[in-house]
């Protein structure tokens, strides 16, 4: 990489706009900041937006992964969760957190999520869901892996922290499984610095995460008879103290909940600014050299991927180092860092297959990476990056 980055992986996201409402809630008396009315309305913005009943911010996209999890295993014990190769870490580490046994599977070239053959040809009595990410802004679902699912009875869980607003069928990201996973991270379509979210339509589960959230406290739940059974089961306890789960402390605060609201009024703008600028780039790339051939229907392009066809290591060296000296900031392996069975976290954690049972994913962990696309992107990037890959296109 090179001394100065000029094209970095994200630019600032944080409006005037923004800010002012930060600085007038500050201003105002008496002002809360730990999470509050703000949080609660951003929650119901969002899940309109969405198209849920129930949402749940949190501290973080990682928490949203977290708790997610560990609802999901007081709701259907102990077992095997089939997850993707290509994820970011969280989602991994979510499923060991929640005592839940992480199958690894490998992914569609052209969707970047779980391939379809491998995630039905991994199911066992042991699965308890399948977890999937929609990586990068591409959808991974399918009507056949949806169809599969519910035809077994195997509920799904979406990781979307970086697909805001991509669709399937006309139908947002999110929405088609048992609960769905978003990160307001700053580098995301929308941000609220740090912050994440996590959305059902399940009551159950939504009322376990808002205990999850706070200490596993009971006094968190919206459910009055949940509240009154607890206070009848344990007469000996104070009924704004008892203790449900042995949970986390992952709150957002007001502050988050006031940039979500205001960040949320430019959200679908620009998911139509990242897929024009998706779609400028794929035509810029040479098809021999270049992977081109994406499902990009409904897609909401956090970065420019840009895979080889076929692997050289000469080749991606050199590549590395044009796109370093024009300044373009990048990330080899695509999501996550690339392949996770590579990671050693989980080598500390079990035993896994060897990364190389993973083809599809072990290919762009090698020969594939990605860089920055945001609203407000200048033309001089792609003709900064025609250059770089002149020797190549």
């Amino acid at each position: 990489m090179p001394n100065k980055i000029i094209w970095p992986l994200m630019r600032n996201n944080v409006a005037r706009e923004d800010l002012d409402l930060l600085i007038e809630h500050l201003r105002s008396d008496d002002p809360k900041l730990t999470h509050g009315p703000k949080v609660i309305e951003f929650e119901k913005k969002w899940s309109e937006w969405l198209g849920v009943k129930y949402s749940v911010m949190l501290n973080s996209g990682a928490s949203a992964n977290d708790l997610t999890m560990l609802a999901f295993r007081e709701m259907y014990g102990e077992g095997e969760v089939i997850v993707p190769g290509l994820t970011w870490v969280s989602d991994i580490a979510s499923v060991l957190h929640a005592g839940l046994k992480p199958i690894f599977v490998d992914m569609d070239k052209q969707t970047l999520g779980m391939s379809y053959e491998s995630v039905v040809s991994a199911i066992t009595p042991n699965t308890k869901g399948i977890f999937l990410t929609h990586v990068l802004g591409f959808n991974a679902l399918t009507t056949e892996l949806l169809e599969e699912l519910s035809r077994r009875n195997i509920p799904l869980i979406e990781d979307v922290c970086e697909s805001h607003g991509a669709t399937f069928q006309g139908k947002k990201l999110g929405t088609f499984g048992l609960v769905s996973n978003f990160s307001f991270y700053y580098a995301h379509h929308m941000t609220t610095i740090e912050g994440g979210i996590v959305s059902t339509d399940n009551y159950e589960l939504y009322e376990i995460i808002r205990m999850l959230r706070s200490h596993g406290m009971v006094r968190e739940t919206n459910n009055n008879e949940l509240k009154a059974k607890y206070a009848k089961d344990y007469p000996d306890l104070n009924p704004d103290f008892i203790f449900a789960y042995a949970s986390h402390n992952m709150r957002p605060t007001e502050l988050n909940g006031i940039l979500g609201l205001s960040q949320l009024t430019r959200l679908d703008s620009n998911v139509i600014e990242r897929k024009i600028n998706f779609d400028k780039f794929l035509k810029s790339l040479n098809p021999d050299v270049f992977q081109t051939e994406f499902v990009i229907e409904g897609n909401s392009n956090y970065a420019f991927t840009l895979v080889l066809k076929e692997p050289n290591f000469n080749k991606r060296d050199k590549i590395e180092a044009a796109l370093g000296l024009a300044g373009i900031e990048f990330r080899r392996g695509l999501a996550g860092g690339g392949n996770q069975l590579r990671q050693p976290y989980l080598k500390k954690n079990g035993t896994y297959p060897d990364p190389e049972s993973l083809p599809n994913v072990d290919h762009v962990h090698h020969f594939g990476w990605y860089f920055g696309n945001y609203p407000g992107l200048e033309k001089e990037f792609f003709d900064d990056l025609d250059a770089a890959l002149s020797e190549f296109n």
